[in-house]
């Protein structure tokens, strides 16, 4: 990829100083900022994030688009909202995102998000022949953090997992095939396990950076 310059971080848990995926997350851009000079830094916390409903002019924004007609000045300012939110992500070398496991999938704010952003002509082109992603020569690492284990045999099938597949699926949707994953599981059977796991996961992220 060369020179990483800008990172741009999703933060989807708002338990802060008490989340495992922040925690690692953390740790992957102390490193990164110790290897890359000069890194900016961008955050996006989605519990301060505002964003807009997906109604109204948003809505009607969108179909304009599909439609080919030219958007009123409601729909034009709506549509602005969602494309400024997008251009944090094209602005990226990298894109960092926190992600708790909440109800098997990825918690409602980071959905909130991807549904706005990922519009035709923002973060992909359709035609004939198909969807094509619009972000190129973008990595992602993504940082799950889940109170199971998915492993085989723990009594938790691969299939209720609806976050990593969910996650890949989107990046790869728009265009974003590099993806590295940072995992922390089993956060609820107890402190000392919480801690190995959280220790583990910020090692291999501080690996990780080192190589980027």
């Amino acid at each position: 990829m060369g020179t990483v310059k800008t990172l741009l971080h999703v933060e989807a848990s708002p338990r802060k100083d008490r989340s495992a995926s922040l925690e690692v997350a953390r740790s992957f851009v102390d490193a990164l900022k110790a290897n890359s000079p000069g890194l900016a830094v961008d955050t996006m916390d989605l519990w301060k994030t505002t964003l807009p409903e997906f109604d109204g002019a948003a809505l009607q924004g969108k179909y304009a688009g599909l439609e080919g007609r030219a958007r009123n000045s409601e729909e034009e300012k709506a549509w602005s909202t969602i494309t400024t939110l997008a251009d944090r992500l094209k602005r990226a070398d990298v894109l960092l995102f926190s992600v708790p496991m909440w109800n098997w999938t990825i918690p409602y704010k980071l959905k909130h998000l991807i549904d706005l952003i990922t519009q035709k002509d923002v973060l992909f082109s359709f035609d004939e022949k198909g969807m094509n992603g619009l972000l190129h020569n973008k990595r992602a690492v993504c940082v799950y953090a889940r109170g199971i284990d998915f492993t085989p045999g723990t009594g938790f099938p691969s299939s209720f997992d609806h976050q990593k597949p969910y996650m890949e699926t989107w990046l790869n949707s728009i265009g974003v095939t590099a993806i590295d994953t940072l995992m922390v599981q089993k956060t609820l059977f107890g402190p000392e396990l919480d801690k190995q796991e959280r220790d583990a996961a910020s090692e291999a992220a501080r690996a990780l950076a080192a190589g980027i």
